[in-house]
C-alpha cells in the first residue's frame, strides 16, 4: 500500500509532472491555472483554435493524471460494457 505523501512532496511531484509536458500543452495548462485565462483567449495568445486549447488542456490534464498515479475515470464504454456484463 502506498504511502501518504507530503503536501511539498505533492506539489514537488506535480511540478515535475507539469516541466514535463509538451512545450504547447505546459503553456495552455499554465494560462487556464495560474493566469485563469478563458479558451479564447489562449487560442488568442497562441495561435490556437478554441478546439485546440481544449484538447491540449484535457491532454495535459491526463498526463498529469498519469504521472500522479491518479487514474483518470474510464471511459463511459468501458464502464457500460462491464455494466452490460454483470447483469448477465
Amino acid at each position: 500500500m502506498r504511502q501518504e505523501l507530503s503536501e511539498a512532496e505533492n506539489l514537488a511531484r506535480l511540478e515535475r509532472a507539469v516541466r514535463r509536458l509538451p512545450r504547447l500543452q505546459r503553456e495552455v495548462f499554465l494560462a487556464i491555472r495560474l493566469e485563469d485565462l478563458d479558451y479564447p483567449e489562449i487560442a488568442e495568445r497562441t495561435g490556437l483554435t478554441v478546439e485546440e486549447v481544449e484538447r491540449h488542456f484535457a491532454d495535459s490534464l491526463v498526463r498529469i493524471a498519469n504521472a500522479l498515479d491518479c487514474p483518470t475515470r474510464e471511459p463511459i464504454w468501458e464502464r457500460l460494457f462491464k455494466w452490460l456484463t454483470e447483469r448477465k
